[in-house]
């Protein structure tokens, strides 16, 4: 398992939460995505790496902007 985690600092509410966490669940081998709204972090679980720009496109189609830290 590999485990990313990176911000977006765009989130402020649970439905931004849940329309980042729809999309990067549709990525091939994600098994668990976790964001925490207040430090603005989300945590992407997968069964092998995924490439930054299958994040940072899974988090745009969502209406934000992913930022590695």
């Amino acid at each position: 398992m590999t485990t990313t985690t990176f911000r977006v600092p765009g989130m402020t509410c649970g439905h931004c939460k849940q329309a980042v966490t729809t999309e990067l669940s549709k990525l091939a081998g994600v098994s668990t995505v976790e964001v925490d709204l207040d430090t603005k972090a989300v945590t992407v679980t997968s069964g092998a790496a995924l490439a930054w720009a299958q994040i940072a496109e899974a988090v745009d189609e969502a209406g934000f902007e992913a930022i590695s830290d």
